[in-house]
């Protein structure tokens, strides 16, 4: 059996709670852990046997990838990488469908599916296992998460000998189960028939007005969890793989450091060596901390736990960094602290200066601002903003190109 893999990447209408980071990367390129976001993606399904095919499907522009392709190619050579442009937005099943052809052609088997926007160990090679077992459509990838943000996702009831789903509601309004969908899936190729009758039931069901004309546009959006997840529930075409490892959603901004914290701790364990470590004469190390090789960090800075430093990033004496992550170019002076941070491209924090936030409390939580405070959670610098020496920045996003002059709390800096 050869699966195909396919990874959902949206496009630039998408993403848009991940500015500022966002204005200047597609989300699904942004680095964690050294890596852009769909690397790990891509390092997992190279590791399932027989797939030789990954196809990136969204509607961003196609010169948006090309580097990307061009060294993901370079890395792992006996893959076949590419980038499929939707005309307009079609909907998560709606692109599928569309490039149907395309994903089908040398007849696999079986295809991945895979949402950019999720972080987890991707235990693939364990659900093909899994899925090879039963007689279903979909193997989905499960999660279990705490009562009260349950009904922030996609909610499974299933029954606990067989893992068989007999129930999935897309953001229930009242509790259904804390068995949630990480957005990871395995399809039988078969599914495309039925992508082909959920279009078909779509079409029929789309309102017009006088003149004839759809009153809803988008009605012709096909959405994998809306409109075809709940149909092969009811079918009982639907099982889950449960995991147990961690798995979070990169939404917003903020998002990304704890993220960043868990491929950190994943790399720790299985690859140490790729990840700093204290010498006598280098900077100290707490816990998991990856330096890009082109970044200078001085001996007498202290980095970690989960702190990933990008190229050409200048670290000076005295320094303290956790919880962060530091884009490429950025100049952290002398006895400057940064924790709970992102620091963006360009930037510079300057000498005794704190850029501070506050860990995210809630589960996988996608507001930035509530009441119209914002809310306690990590600092985000933009691209190319400068804090003057002595200045503290404590739990704020800011948006590119502006010199901070006096200290700021709460505030999105505009």
């Amino acid at each position: 059996m050869h699966p195909k893999a396919i990874i959902l990447v949206g496009g630039p209408s998408r993403g848009t709670r991940f500015r500022p980071l966002s204005l200047n990367v597609p989300k699904p390129l942004f680095p964690v852990a050294g890596k852009p976001i769909i690397s790990h993606h891509i390092a997992a399904l190279s590791k399932v046997e027989g797939l030789k095919e990954i196809l990136l499907i969204g509607f961003f522009e196609d010169s948006v990838f090309s580097s990307f392709l061009q060294s993901a190619s370079r890395e792992y050579p006996n893959l076949n990488i590419r980038y499929l442009r939707e005309y307009q937005s079609l909907g998560t099943a709606g692109g599928l469908y569309h490039f149907r052809d395309e994903i089908l052609r040398g007849n696999p088997e079986q295809v991945f599916v895979l949402h950019a926007d999720v972080a987890c160990t991707f235990p693939l090679i364990e659900m093909k296992k899994f899925h090879e077992r039963h007689r279903g459509l979909c193997t989905i990838l499960g999660t279990k998460v705490p009562r009260e943000s349950a009904n922030n996702f996609g909610c499974l009831v299933a029954k606990p000998d067989t893992n068989e789903v007999y129930h999935y509601v897309e953001k229930p309004e009242s509790f259904i189960s804390n068995l949630i969908s990480c957005g990871v899936y395995l399809f039988d190729c078969a599914i495309f028939e039925e992508i082909r009758k959920s279009l078909e039931n779509k079409k029929d069901n789309v309102e017009t007005d006088i003149y004839g004309r759809e009153i809803f546009q988008d009605g012709n959006k096909l959405r994998l969890e809306q409109d075809l997840l709940r149909p092969l529930a009811q079918a009982r075409k639907l099982f889950v793989y449960e995991t147990k490892d961690f798995w979070r959603q990169i939404k917003t901004a903020g998002s990304a450091v704890p993220v960043n914290g868990l491929y950190l701790e994943q790399i720790l364990k299985s690859n140490p060596e790729k990840l700093a470590q204290s010498t006598p004469n280098g900077p100290e190390i707490v816990g998991a901390v990856y330096i890009h090789p082109t970044a200078q960090v001085d001996p007498k800075a202290k980095l970690g736990p989960n702190v990933s430093i990008g190229p050409n990033v200048v670290v000076s004496k005295g320094a303290r960094i956790r919880d962060s992550i530091i884009l490429d170019n950025v100049d952290i002076k002398q006895n400057a602290c940064v924790l709970h941070a992102i620091i963006g491209w360009d930037s510079k924090v300057g000498c005794w200066s704190r850029v501070e936030g506050t860990p995210p409390s809630a589960h996988n939580s996608t507001m930035i601002t509530k009441n119209g405070i914002k809310i306690q959670s990590v600092s985000i610098l933009g691209k190319e903003v400068s804090v003057k020496d002595e200045t503290i920045i404590r739990n704020c996003i800011v948006l590119p190109h502006k010199e901070l002059k006096q200290s700021c709390e709460n505030e999105i800096v505009m």
